[in-house]
């Protein structure tokens, strides 16, 4: 028997090279979901929903396929640190950011749309301990990085490492945007051969 379709409900290209260690050949389609925040909705629960909702809307329209949801939302003392779209608001995450810790929840959801096979989800919070930044710090790491397309503002997969005094977490793929651990774990329960 062979494999069934493994679909991807994302653009992020941080997402789709993750899953890309795990599986090969895939396909990506936009889940079209409203990403706004629910009034009093705790960032646990916005990345739990996002991600639920993502692999959901793209389910529906994908028959006897696995079908991947994840969000990722970034919470200082409870505060939703977004994508910043522009260096300034960069800046400004990373200065509230120094000398600080800051939460980063990971949802995944796996829908398997074969025969009632059910969905599987997983939540992941990794804590980033900032080092102190200093304003040049943070301007010289914007400008070299660009990360104004990360939550948190910058890209632990770059430079920003250099921008902490540690991480703390059970799975580094996490804070990139997809916990692969986790999402294994669920791709080999719903019987596909992984290594």
């Amino acid at each position: 028997m062979s494999a069934p379709p493994i679909v991807l409900a994302s653009t992020s290209r941080y997402r789709a090279e993750l899953l890309g260690r795990l599986v090969d050949g895939f396909d990506r389609v936009a889940p079209g979901v409203d990403e706004d925040a629910r009034c009093d909705e705790s960032p646990r629960d916005l990345a739990t929903r996002l991600a639920a909702a993502k692999a959901d809307a793209v389910a529906r329209d994908r028959p006897d396929s696995l079908v991947i949801g994840s969000d990722q939302v970034a919470d200082l003392d409870g505060r939703v640190l977004g994508k910043p779209g522009d260096v300034a608001t960069a800046c400004t995450q990373l200065a509230a950011c120094s000398g600080r810790t800051v939460r980063f929840l990971t949802a995944v959801r796996l829908v398997d749309t074969r025969h009632g096979g059910g969905v599987r989800d997983h939540l992941d919070e990794t804590r980033v301990v900032f080092r102190t930044l200093d304003a040049a710090t943070i301007a010289r790491y914007v400008e070299r990085e660009r990360p104004l397309d990360c939550a948190g503002s910058f890209k632990v997969e770059g430079l920003g490492i250099a921008l902490f005094e540690r991480v703390e977490t059970q799975d580094p793929t996490a804070l990139v945007g997809l916990p692969l651990v986790a999402l294994a774990a669920m791709l080999r329960s719903a019987g596909l051969a992984l290594p």
